[in-house]
């Protein structure tokens, strides 16, 4: 049972495949293929992470921070839409196809970099990256939600997220090293290419449809009475045979803003990104400028994604046992608290001490984000409203790419750090004052205690 206010529930559709199963245990080798293809989404774009804006200073000449950081608004802006299509994509056409898709488009991306002429290919490139990542991590997040049920969201989405950013970390360390080693180019994005290569052949010919495994969860949803679309009273239903199913528009208006609790997801979704974008763009020049090496600018660039990923494996499973609200509020607090110390500490030690508590900050919000959607919407729309929040969370990249760029250009880089950190923490506040909770335990447990 879940909240009447928070949840859209359009009718069911029946005749899936009786054996379909739901879980973990049921789906335990599809679901461990599928971390794996995720670790290589983001070995993709962890290889840009230390490397990108020292190859625009160093190699091809760029003063402007503004400038500088346009791979990542075109990454972020690219990677937003795609995500939008992918989650609408999948519940029309099915989940694997637009998987495949995903890989074809991101085979030329560590090719386009490593020869590069001029940095409008870098720019170029990342369009490309930013179909990949919205077209192959939205798809993968979505079949797990879809195989494992309603249970153990966080932890799937845990597991899910951790993979994907200890993939970034390490992959972001190697670039680094290889980086101080070799060179800029082209070593550190040859295992790009084995990245590539390896997830598309997975998801061609291992990989196997999930969105039966939706409509299989929808069909158990079954009542004599289904919630409607736009509904936020608990005294609007809808009998269950109107078969009218939402339109894309409906899912949008709701996820986006008309549910307040889909709402205060999304815009803390898109402000963790806007930070992510920062340290993507603006951290590597800040320690650059501070005397750092590659090296170090490599490790400290995998620290932060690499204690997010790791710490995912916890908070993912901790969603599920104390509830959705106060890990995504509390986790944004402690980002933008973090953030707001980089420029005042120095020293690689304290600066590293500092990322961890970052990766600590995103893990609690990051895979709790993602269950509190699965929470709140309906099964048979639940891609697209997947699709509907990455888009403004990866919109985030763009936003933060062109705040950070801006602000650094006027005012320095550490003005920007300090601005965009309080902005992150300001969203946590927005979360705690109107985000409701959505994990079914949880809710029922504050009705009792309402009762008593």
């Amino acid at each position: 049972m879940q909240s009447p206010d928070i949840q859209a529930l359009p009718p069911q559709r029946s005749g899936t495949p009786a054996h379909i199963q739901l879980g973990l245990r049921a789906n335990w080798q599809q679901f461990a293929l599928l971390v794996l293809i995720n670790a290589f989404v983001g070995g993709m774009v962890g290889l840009e992470r230390s490397i990108i804006p020292l190859l625009g200073q160093r190699v091809f000449g760029l003063a402007s921070t503004t400038a500088l950081l346009s791979f990542i608004v075109s990454f972020g802006v690219v990677k937003a839409l795609a995500n939008l299509f992918a989650g609408r994509l999948s519940d029309r056409i099915g989940r694997k196809g637009v998987l495949v898709a995903g890989w074809l488009v991101g085979l030329p991306v560590p090719l386009l970099i490593i020869f590069a002429p001029a940095w409008g290919w870098i720019v170029f490139a990342n369009v490309l990256l930013g179909i990949n990542q919205g077209l192959c991590w939205s798809t993968t997040v979505i079949m797990k939600i879809d195989l494992v049920g309603p249970a153990r969201r966080g932890l799937a989405m845990g597991i899910n997220e951790a993979a994907g950013y200890i993939a970034v970390s390490l992959a972001a360390i190697t670039a680094g090293y290889l980086a101080a080693t070799y060179g800029l180019r082209p070593q550190p994005f040859l295992p790009g290419i084995v990245f590539a290569l390896a997830g598309l052949l997975l998801s061609l010919f291992f990989v196997r449809e999930s969105r039966g495994h939706a409509r299989h969860e929808a069909a158990l949803l079954a009542s004599p009475l289904q919630h409607t679309p736009t509904s936020t009273q608990q005294t609007r239903t809808r009998p269950a045979d109107q078969q009218a199913a939402p339109s894309f528009k409906e899912i949008f208006l709701l996820t986006s803003w008309k549910n307040r609790t889909l709402f205060s997801i999304c815009q803390a979704g898109l402000v963790n990104n806007l930070n992510d974008g920062l340290a993507w763009g603006a951290l590597p020049l800040f320690f650059a400028a501070r005397g750092l090496t590659l090296a170090q600018i490599g490790l400290l660039a995998g620290i932060y994604p690499g204690v997010w990923g790791i710490t995912q494996l916890l908070t993912g499973a901790l969603s599920d046992r104390i509830g959705r609200k106060g890990m995504i509020a509390g986790g944004m607090m402690l980002q933008g608290i973090a953030i707001g110390l980089l420029p005042f500490i120095r020293g690689f030690a304290w600066w590293a001490v500092d990322l961890i508590l970052l990766g600590i900050g995103t893990a609690l919000v990051y895979p709790t984000l993602l269950a509190a959607i699965s929470d709140v919407v309906y099964p048979d729309w639940r891609a697209s409203a997947v699709g509907v929040y990455r888009l403004w969370r990866d919109s985030g990249y763009a936003v933060g790419a062109l705040l950070a760029g801006v602000l650094a250009d006027l005012f320095g880089v550490s003005w920007a750090i300090g601005i965009i950190g309080g902005v992150t923490f300001i969203s946590g506040i927005v979360v705690q004052a109107v985000m409701k909770e959505t994990h079914s335990r949880h809710i029922l447990a504050a009705a009792d205690a309402a009762l008593s």
